[in-house]
């Protein structure tokens, strides 16, 4: 044991060649150098997408045309939900502040522009209103029965444009990423089906059909997380609208109720034409 240890003592390390250290650093700088090559390559999704397959090419094509037209909607829905509840705030501010509703109602009429939202359902009520409180015989229900008719005709109007292209948004949030799958799929399944004239099946063989087929499913998910996203932000502001339409026609009916039983005279009515 002694004589082992002194002989290992006794050995001298010698360094390496310089040859080998030369080579050494030479393949360590040219693997460093290679690696953010490889990473560019990796990362160039415009040759993956031009060298995909004609199908997976069609699907991506389709995705990102729905991609567009949702962010499209994205944009003009939040305008016209943001007009809206504008408008609604402008509006009640008015109604509440104590002025006539014969006034308000020929404000409404006599500008030549297009009237929505609350103005448009407090329009249709006092319309009808003043038509029924016209019509010989018709009593106070009858006349509140037709303004609450009136208003609901118009409050379904308005809800129905503020929902308009919901429909697809929510379309594109459920459907793109089966159709983005769906091109992964067939991409894989041509990558796979080269493999049956090849001798020796490597990673490397199938690795760039496989990237080409995987970008599909990106885009599948590109296109419908926006739209998932707008879709339950946008539905719930347009409840919440629904909802402020609804309390103002049930306050606006009680206020038309009063008038009624008040004052049942045809000169207080407003001057509508009966058609």
């Amino acid at each position: 044991m002694t004589a082992t240890m002194t002989a290992l003592l006794a050995t001298t390390v010698e360094p390496l060649p310089e040859e080998a250290v030369g080579a050494v650093a030479e393949s360590a700088a040219s693997a460093a150098a290679s690696a953010p090559a490889a990473l560019g390559n990796d990362l160039d999704l415009l040759q993956l997408v031009l060298h995909a397959s004609i199908p997976v090419q069609l699907v991506m094509v389709l995705l990102l045309a729905a991609s567009i037209a949702s962010w499209v909607i994205i944009f003009r829905k939040k305008k016209v939900l943001d007009r809206a509840e504008r408008e609604a705030d402008q509006f009640e501010e008015r109604f509440w502040s104590g002025a006539e509703l014969s006034k308000l109602y020929a404000g409404s009429t006599g500008r030549n522009r297009e009237i929505g939202g609350l103005e448009a359902i407090f329009e249709a009520g006092f319309r009808e209103f003043g038509r029924q409180r016209q019509r010989r015989g018709a009593d106070s229900r009858m006349q509140l029965e037709g303004a609450q008719r009136g208003m609901r005709v118009a409050s379904a109007r308005e809800i129905d444009g503020l929902e308009h292209n919901l429909e697809f948004l929510a379309n594109v949030g459920s459907i793109a990423p089966y159709v983005g799958l769906f091109g992964t799929v067939w991409g894989i399944m041509i990558s796979f089906q080269g493999l049956a004239n090849m001798k020796e099946a490597t990673i490397a063989t199938v690795a760039p059909g496989i990237s080409e087929a995987l970008i599909a499913t990106a885009m599948g998910l590109f296109a419908a997380i926006p739209a998932v996203w707008a879709y339950n932000r946008f539905a719930t502001k347009v409840d919440r609208i629904s909802v402020r339409y609804e309390a103002f026609s049930e306050e606006f009916s009680s206020i038309l109720e009063r008038q009624s039983h008040t004052d049942d005279t045809p000169a207080a009515a407003p001057n509508v034409p009966l058609r």
